[in-house]
């Protein structure tokens, strides 16, 4: 994967030929679906952190926190986009889909 461009994405789905921002902006909702993500893994982190490591120093919970957010980031932007055009733009995935 090339992280220079973890956020590239087809303007349109190579299989079907759906046009994915259905409006304009549509993904800029994804931001704050991604901010909850980011937030969840920190809670989570410094929870896991907090038991299993007896309350390590604050560098620590920043250090390993940090490091674990930056390298998520690509993952947590995709499936942001993804809840968006499910919850948002009513696509659904077919699995029955076959190209004519």
């Amino acid at each position: 994967m090339n992280l220079r461009k973890f956020d590239a994405m087809h303007k349109t789905c190579p299989v079907c030929g759906l046009y994915y921002e259905t409006e304009v902006g549509l993904f800029w909702g994804s931001m704050y679906i991604s901010y909850g993500f980011s937030v969840g893994i920190v809670v989570l982190v410094g929870l896991i952190l907090y038991f299993l490591a007896n309350d390590p120093p604050t560098w620590v919970y920043m250090s390993v926190v940090g490091a674990v957010v930056f390298f998520t980031t690509p993952l947590l932007f995709r499936y942001a986009r993804i809840l968006m055009l499910y919850f948002f733009a009513g696509v659904e995935y077919n699995s029955n889909y076959s190209k004519r």
